[in-house]
């Protein structure tokens, strides 16, 4: 797994899924930093997916919603599906409010559901074949 140096949003790989967040503080130059070096990283690990985990947005405005949109975009244009997970209540009413749609945008409720979607499976613990070794 690698994540990103601080003050960046990190992005997580795990298999073949990147795994990341949106939080309020996202400002025009960090968001374009962030879209920019998600793109790299779907390219340079073949991501077949990305979830975006945006269940620390308290609000959302416009350039949160564009910033999804170009996300979602992007990705599909190189062959990964996003999927945009934990959206709160207020969120989704704002962005109906504002007459935001997300065109091409998968949700759902919370990121186990989004990894799920995206058909990562966590591997059985313990690992199959392992000797059947009680805890103490």
């Amino acid at each position: 797994m690698t994540g990103a140096p601080s003050g960046r949003v990190p992005i997580l790989r795990l298999g073949d899924v990147l795994v990341t967040g949106l939080l309020d503080e996202l400002d025009d130059k960090s968001a374009v930093a962030f879209t920019e070096e998600l793109t790299e990283r779907i390219v340079a690990d073949r991501a077949r997916g990305v979830l975006v985990d945006v269940s620390r947005l308290e609000s959302v405005d416009s350039f949160v919603a564009r910033t999804l949109m170009e996300l979602a975009t992007t990705a599909r244009l190189l062959g990964s599906r996003v999927v945009v997970a934990g959206m709160r209540p207020a969120v989704a009413i704002t962005l109906v409010e504002l007459g935001l749609r997300l065109p091409g945008v998968e949700t759902t409720l919370n990121a186990e559901q989004g990894m799920i979607a995206l058909g990562w499976r966590q591997a059985p613990y313990p690992p199959e074949g392992a000797p059947d070794v009680a805890l103490r």
